[in-house]
């Protein structure tokens, strides 16, 4: 299976890094094709121009400024998605691959005036994450990513693909047994894919 991974910390010597190289590791030793995405390795602009926000919904001309992310999400069959929570939603760069890749005609397509999904190569999505906080805590807030992987993402894919979201919670208070069963855990999970 192909599958685009997005990964998104800036800190090559994180829990983070170690999470992202655990879900390539996994990925691989399953047969998978990964295409390793790593947002700030590729210094990816996650900031939406003007000129692109005028274009949005130009399908001839809207895709060219990432054209290149465009074709490696449509060739995809697995997307995931390796992040930390910051401020109970996606780190910067990944909500702007977000708001610059998932355009009009690619992630979805307007039809009467309706949003209908649009990216049905992507079978499968993966979520693989850490909290400062608890699960309790993030509960509370409503887990704002939770539900933008498990229900905004998902709605735009393939109707057969059901989210795995596979969270560390309370990582201001991991110890490394925690950490190192999650990242086996992770791995393990990613070989099944």
């Amino acid at each position: 299976m192909r599958v685009l991974v997005l990964y998104a910390h800036p800190n090559p010597e994180s829990y983070g890094a170690a999470l992202h190289a655990a879900v390539v590791a996994g990925l691989t030793a399953a047969g998978h094709e990964v295409d390793d995405c790593d947002l700030y390795a590729e210094d990816f602009e996650p900031v939406l121009s003007r000129a692109e926000r005028v274009g949005y919904h130009d399908l001839a001309t809207n895709t060219d400024p990432v054209a290149g992310y465009v074709a490696r999400v449509q060739a995809a069959e697995a997307l995931v998605l390796c992040f930390p929570v910051w401020n109970f939603g996606y780190p910067a760069i990944l909500k702007g691959f977000f708001d610059r890749v998932f355009l009009p005609g690619i992630s979805f397509k307007l039809v009467d005036g309706k949003v209908r999904p649009n990216l049905w190569n992507i079978r499968r999505l993966v979520a693989v994450t850490t909290y400062g906080g608890t699960r309790w805590r993030a509960l509370l807030m409503g887990d704002p990513p939770r539900k933008a992987v498990c229900r905004v993402l998902r709605a735009v894919c393939h109707p057969t693909a059901r989210p795995r979201y596979h969270a560390h919670y309370d990582m201001n208070r991991a110890t490394p047994e925690s950490r190192a069963a999650f990242l086996a855990s992770v791995a393990e999970r990613m070989r099944a894919l």
